[in-house]
């Protein structure tokens, strides 16, 4: 039917106010996996963070002769190891204007941006400790930057072919980066895969990671592990009711010979690598712990700069693991 050419319609009108919700919606992920479970150590007190590891003599055949003279063993020297801190920045800008003007969803715009500003710092400083990352000392004109988890892991490593372990070099004070497989290497991610890098852990170590660290592809594989014998669990409701029976198509534990491990999805290590982290032999430690510096003001903004120095520890690599070229899709 035709409009009356006399009817005011929306599209007529003027000086309609805006319908706009004093809301902002942000989906973006915050998970944070790695540095929350290694948890935060004492305060670093240079920009080379060090520690020392040592370790036992194989067990071997022991017996002495009857009224035999004394055997001495050569000790071997403790290995010392060491991480660079790592400079995190952030800096805001926002004009008087911004700041005087009615916004909707907030009611200061700089304390939105610092706000906003610290959580995507956040996810970069889990991307750093978790991915594959060589340390780097730095100079005037490149930035330090520490090793991530992935760089090193040597003992425990379950690579494609091709790749090839980074690790700790004493004489140069570097953590390399893993070499990684080509992409015609990549592999899938197996039950027979992960139990092995398991094991390896326990009998390097005599403990095992209880926590595995996986992108959304390969979170959704080890739920298809063949360890999962009951696709069924009862909930509340009444037995037999359409709304009291759920599939199970997801696992978020797995226990092998060797204890009990989280399967647990990251947004921020990389979806190639399983890693497998024993946490208490990892910690985040920091030179210059989080903070929000006013800027000096050189015109009609406000700016803020928010810093944070730290860098990852690694106690012993051989407590963790890491199954490495995986496929993503």
């Amino acid at each position: 039917m035709a409009v009356n050419a006399a009817t005011t319609t929306r599209f007529d009108q003027q000086g309609v106010r805006e319908s706009l919700t004093d809301k902002i919606y942000d989906l973006s992920p915050m998970d944070t996996p790695l540095m929350t479970a290694i948890g935060r150590g004492k305060a670093a007190t240079n920009t080379f963070e060090e520690w020392q590891t040592d370790e036992l003599e194989d067990a071997e055949e022991n017996a002495a002769l009857d009224g035999d003279d004394a055997a001495y063993v050569t000790g071997s020297p403790t290995v010392r190891l060491g991480n660079y801190t790592q400079i995190f920045t952030k800096s805001v800008s926002v004009s008087g204007t911004a700041q005087a003007v009615n916004t909707a969803g907030r009611r200061n715009e700089l304390l939105y941006q610092v706000d906003k500003r610290t959580r995507e710092m956040k996810r970069d400083m889990e991307r750093a400790i978790s991915w594959n990352r060589a340390s780097q000392a730095g100079s005037r004109a490149t930035a330090r930057k520490l090793a991530g988890f992935e760089a090193w892991i040597e003992t425990n490593a379950s690579r494609g072919t091709g790749g090839l372990d980074g690790g700790w070099t004493t004489s140069t004070k570097i953590v390399a980066a893993a070499t990684d497989a080509t992409t015609t290497n990549r592999r899938t991610f197996t039950e027979a895969r992960f139990k092995e890098a398991i094991r390896s852990c326990w009998d390097a170590t005599g403990e095992s990671p209880p926590l595995a660290i996986v992108g959304s592809h390969n979170k959704q594989v080890a739920s298809g592990f063949d360890g999962i014998a009951t696709q069924y669990q009862q909930q509340s409701g009444n037995p037999g009711s359409s709304r009291g029976i759920a599939i199970l198509g997801a696992a978020d534990w797995y226990v092998s010979d060797f204890g009990k491990h989280r399967i647990v999805p990251s947004h921020r290590s990389r979806p190639r690598s399983a890693l497998l982290v024993q946490p208490k032999h990892w910690e985040m430690r920091y030179l210059r712990p989080f903070k929000v510096v006013p800027l000096a003001k050189t015109g009609d903004a406000d700016k803020k700069q928010l810093l944070a120095e730290a860098t990852l520890v690694c106690f012993n690599e051989k407590s963790s693991g890491v199954v490495a070229d995986l496929l993503e899709a």
